[in-house]
């Protein structure tokens, strides 16, 4: 199947009335790795309804639609000079297809309108398929914290951003 087989994905921003979707992707792309966090890690990395309204009050939340359907999800807060990156998730279903990619994009321009000159975050050492699309995108390690979610591990990572001219 080629992209041209895919059906149509259309990227915009959440609101209040996308919040139950967005914490019900959550729970469904992260449900598989469930075991492998602490039960507060796993709590803390699938907000409920009542934490993702917070979230939009944080930052932007972006989705991705496809079908009429949500099947990816990301968040970001500004900190500073720097853009915080979390809660990227893809649906099981539809992953394969550059959504995590397309979403990371959608990050990069709200980063760049913003003077960002990083952009950051934090992820656990087994969800290899997000490592990979990050080091793709051009971001590494660092030894910045938090090192760990209730108990679960983590690491930080970062890409330096270029303004345009």
């Amino acid at each position: 199947m080629n992209d041209s087989d895919q059906p149509e994905v259309e990227i915009r921003l959440a609101t209040t009335l996308d919040a139950v979707t967005v914490s019900a992707v959550l729970m469904q792309a992260f449900i598989e790795y469930k075991s492998l966090y602490t039960p507060q890690g796993f709590a803390a990395t699938t907000p409920d309804i009542e934490q993702i309204a917070r979230r939009l009050s944080e930052g932007p939340i972006w989705i991705a639609v496809q079908n009429n359907s949500v099947v990816g999800t990301v968040s970001a807060m500004l900190q500073g000079e720097s853009l915080y990156v979390r809660g990227l998730a893809v649906l099981p279903a539809a992953r394969g297809h550059n959504l995590g990619e397309r979403l990371m994009i959608e990050i990069e321009n709200f980063a760049l309108a913003n003077n960002c000159r990083r952009l950051f975050l934090s992820t656990t050492p087994f969800l290899d398929r997000a490592i990979s699309l990050y080091e793709r995108l051009g971001f590494s390690r660092n030894a910045e914290g938090p090192h760990d979610l209730y108990g679960t591990p983590l690491f930080s990572m970062e890409r330096t951003l270029k303004p345009a001219p």
